[in-house]
């Protein structure tokens, strides 16, 4: 299964940046006093650049200078790289911060560092991502997908279902997708015609793709040609057990942690870059069986996290 591509960060959760010393952003527990005013929306900054000095207080003072109040900021630098990525959370008064100004503002530090990436949003006032989700015969992965959805828990638009293996008309998916607007697309691939020429037609107007136990190999030519960000939760710790029938070659294996991973798609097979892993301990007591139930158990909790978090 899955869900999203290279563009995951996050930002130590502080009000009031200024006056806090950095070694206070990651108390656990910590009392924040939140605005209390119903004017204030909540929004969102990516920025990856090349490291220098002075980024974090440029970017908080853009904040504070404008009325804001930085919820939350995740900063990474790696080690032996000359990088920056940040990912911070904030909330605003609209009214003292027009969208486009915030635009304009974090354009100017965008320049000041040279950035390769700047993303604002404002996810009450940007349109949803547009996704849409393809799957295979196996069913649980998809309807995880569309239950957290219909509880809000996955802000995004779906415009369609694709899948190459039909479903009846009567069928629990079926229903939920007639009931919601969702469109159904059956695409039956064979081994020389993955029907990725098709597929690419009708998700062209998206943001980006979910593989929900989608059981075919997109190429490298599909993931050019689309050019946005492909996700996938693979039923097994990756690197380790790629392809099918990871749960089995655990078994085989004598692991003691299985679990599942959300990765953004390459044209390597389950070797795209690792968003988040989620892991179950198993013991000699377990069976094949128990190991398959226990590894879509991460899958469902993997689902239920990785839905909570906004694209950027």
């Amino acid at each position: 299964m899955v869900l999203i591509r290279r563009v995951s960060s996050t930002f130590p959760r502080v009000f009031a940046f200024a006056n806090r010393s950095l070694c206070s952003l990651n108390s656990p527990g910590e009392s924040l006093d939140l605005p209390t005013s119903s004017s204030f929306t909540h929004g969102i900054h990516v920025f990856h650049c090349p490291d220098a000095m002075g980024i974090v207080a440029k970017l908080s003072e853009c904040i504070a200078s404008r009325g804001g109040n930085i919820l939350g900021a995740d900063i990474f630098v790696p080690e032996n790289k000359n990088v920056f990525y940040s990912r911070s959370q904030f909330l605003f008064d609209p009214c003292k911060w027009p969208r486009m100004q915030m635009d304009e503002d974090f354009l100017k530090i965008s320049k000041t560092f040279n950035a390769w990436k700047s993303v604002v949003r404002v996810p009450d006032q940007d349109p949803k991502y547009k996704i849409a989700i393809l799957a295979s015969k196996q069913d649980h992965c998809l309807v995880d997908l569309l239950h957290h959805w219909q509880g809000g828990k996955l802000p995004v638009e779906i415009t369609c279902v694709i899948s190459n293996h039909d479903r009846a008309p009567n069928t629990h998916v079926m229903r939920f997708l007639e009931r919601h607007g969702i469109a159904y697309h059956y695409l039956h691939t064979y081994n020389d015609n993955k029907r990725e020429g098709e597929i690419l037609e009708l998700v062209k107007n998206t943001d980006f793709l979910v593989l929900a136990r989608y059981m075919q190999v997109l190429s490298g030519s599909f993931l050019r040609s689309y050019r946005n960000d492909v996700i996938n939760i693979h039923h097994g710790l990756l690197p380790s057990f790629k392809g099918s029938n990871p749960s089995k070659q655990a078994f085989n294996a004598g692991v003691k942690l299985i679990g599942a991973t959300s990765h953004f798609v390459t044209e390597e097979l389950d070797a795209g870059p690792i968003i988040e892993q989620m892991v179950e301990r198993v013991s000699h007591r377990d069976n094949l069986q128990s190991f398959v139930q226990k590894g879509k158990g991460c899958i469902h909790l993997k689902i239920s996290s990785t839905a909570r978090e906004e694209r950027h």
